[in-house]
């Protein structure tokens, strides 16, 4: 065997000796020559992107201009400009902080507030943890004051935007006359205070356009959103009725798409929409697990265990009446497993009147309240209290979901819940008995229920049957799989360049901060989706031609000192 290696060796040498010279051995690569860009049958003198916050290029929960100029649109609008696009304006906010102002103040509920920004916390020892956190907010300087945005939401920007890209917009808004007396995004752009998006659409005649999430993302999405506080309007076809939260009817939604569709290429424009995404496989929906209660956590497992004999004690008295009524109702917390939360669940059977019922005349109930210094003659009353809050409670399943903001509430005391609670039980107590997830059940906003779940399924695989149908009958019209994109990102993950992009929260690089909008980068990968659809469906030869948005030029975050 060495004989062979010598002889092998010799040949390499011999190989490296007969080029010495450095003309004989050309280490360069050969240059790959890329094919002329061309646009197929498409015209893209004149594009107009029609959609919501996607399209709009929202990110870490706000919109601000960095974001805005790496929008998806913006992205293809430079692509389209080597092929004869035009010049592409959208309605730029006043700054990187994000937000807005309403008559020079923000709104006291915090809504319509700064970005976010991943705060690293320089200290393990203290009360905070890194994360996101909103600009301007500096937990170890005890700052928790966010920064003021400058765009005032009041003024109207004039002129006509080729980006009708608007938060919040469901499908029938897009056809909705004065729709922004309703919405600030489409307010401060809207041609006139009765206009609606789809005719600052159509006054600018589009050759090409991109129609996306307005056609079904949030017609769903605010449901999810809200931890399905919402209502699910199917056979509701009248939305002047709906509130924000609820799951529009899918006729509803047929008909405003198809309107918005047929109008934007009765003159010829061809342009491209996108399926609707399983937004549950987003990073807000899968970020905070069912079972966040660890007895082995260094930082909160000691007291958790400490309390873990008084709640199986609370939890022993409505025990023995689930057990009767539906043992899967059984809650038990463990010292050495991590436990699930306790969630209210509307679907389930109430049983406060039977919790009250069973405990209020119990002897043994009137002993145990005995232990928290109430007397016996408080029983009924606090038989009343448990049975309202327990009467749809049970943990937590591996099939529930948590909505991302639960994660800074549970375990957590509810000041109002204890306040009121204070004025039957002594103050400790109350506040023993208002512990978010481990003895007050979180309530609806914050857990996805699976039946819940199947509503947002159900609709959302109408609304792509909508779109698949029209796309499939009109060759103007290209279609961008969306949801298969975020699917396999969730899952394996998915590739753009030289990167694999994920659905995790912060280190996924695809979704922002606030767990359902895209990075810049994210946007990225969502503009080559569409220059693919658009080379399959017209001709045009982006992806070849090398013609794409780069995304090593796409950053996954902001620092906090870019305002």
């Amino acid at each position: 065997m060495k004989t062979i290696k010598y002889i092998l060796l010799s040949a390499v040498l011999i190989g490296f000796t007969a080029c010495n010279d450095e003309e004989d051995f050309d280490m360069t690569a050969p240059e790959v020559v890329l094919p002329e860009l061309t646009a197929g049958s498409a015209d893209f003198s004149n594009y107009v992107a029609v959609g919501a916050s996607f399209t709009a290029g929202f990110s870490d929960n706000a919109l601000f201009i960095a974001t805005q100029e790496n929008s998806f649109p913006n992205l293809l609008a430079k692509q389209f400009a080597k092929v004869g696009g035009g010049d592409f304006t959208q309605p730029l906010m006043n700054d990187n902080i994000g937000g807005f102002l309403f008559g020079g103040s923000p709104m006291q509920d915090g809504s319509f507030g700064p970005r976010l920004y991943f705060y690293n916390d320089p200290d393990p020892s203290d009360d905070f943890d890194s994360g996101p956190y909103p600009l301007g907010v500096v937990p170890d300087e005890l700052d928790f004051t966010p920064e003021l945005p400058t765009t005032e939401a009041l003024n109207n920007l004039g002129g006509i935007f080729n980006n009708i890209g608007v938060p919040g917009a469901k499908s029938f808004h897009g056809p909705l006359n004065g729709y922004g007396a309703f919405n600030p995004y489409f307010g401060r752009m809207a041609s006139s205070p009765t206009a609606s998006m789809l005719e600052d659409a159509l006054a600018q005649n589009p050759t090409f356009f991109t129609l996306s999430e307005i056609g079904g993302g949030n017609d769903v999405l605010a449901y999810a959103v809200s931890g399905g506080t919402g209502v699910d309007r199917t056979g509701n076809t009248n939305p002047s009725t709906y509130n924000s939260n609820d799951i529009t009817d899918p006729n509803v939604f047929a008909q405003s798409f198809s309107t918005m569709v047929a109008a934007l290429t009765q003159n010829g424009a061809k342009g491209v929409v996108t399926t609707v995404p399983d937004i549950t496989s987003l990073s807000h929906f899968t970020t905070v697990p069912h079972n966040p209660l660890d007895p082995n956590d260094p930082d909160n497992g000691p007291d958790l265990v400490a309390q873990i004999p008084t709640l199986n004690q609370i939890y022993g008295a409505l025990n023995q009446i689930f057990a009767v009524a539906d043992p899967s109702r059984i809650i038990t917390f463990s010292t050495t497993e991590t436990n699930p939360v306790v969630i209210k669940d509307e679907d389930l059977l109430d049983l406060s009147g039977t919790i009250a019922a069973a405990l209020g005349p119990d002897p043994a109930f009137a002993a145990f309240i005995g232990q928290f210094g109430l007397p016996p003659q408080a029983a009924p009353q606090v038989a009343g209290f448990l049975g309202g809050a327990y009467g749809q409670a049970r943990q937590a399943t591996e099939n529930d979901l948590l909505v991302l903001p639960s994660s800074s509430i549970i375990g957590k005391v509810n000041e109002d819940v204890a306040t009121a609670l204070a004025a039957l039980l002594p103050p400790e107590v109350a506040g023993q008995f208002a512990v978010e997830g481990i003895t007050l059940p979180l309530e609806d906003k914050w857990v996805l229920t699976p039946q819940e779940q199947t509503l947002i399924a159900t609709a959302t695989a109408s609304y792509n049957g909508t779109i698949l149908a029209i796309t499939d009958a009109n060759p103007n019209v290209a279609l961008v799989d969306l949801r298969a994109v975020l699917e396999q990102a969730s899952i394996s993950g998915y590739a753009y360049d030289d990167y694999i992009m994920t659905t995790d929260l912060v280190f996924g690089g695809l979704v922002s901060l606030d767990g359902i909008h895209l990075t810049s980068r994210g946007y990225g990968l969502m503009a080559r989706e569409f220059l693919v659809a658009i080379d399959e469906a017209f001709g045009s030869n982006f992806i070849a031609s090398g013609s794409t948005p780069n995304a090593g030029n796409l950053p996954t975050n902001f620092s906090s000192s870019l305002q």
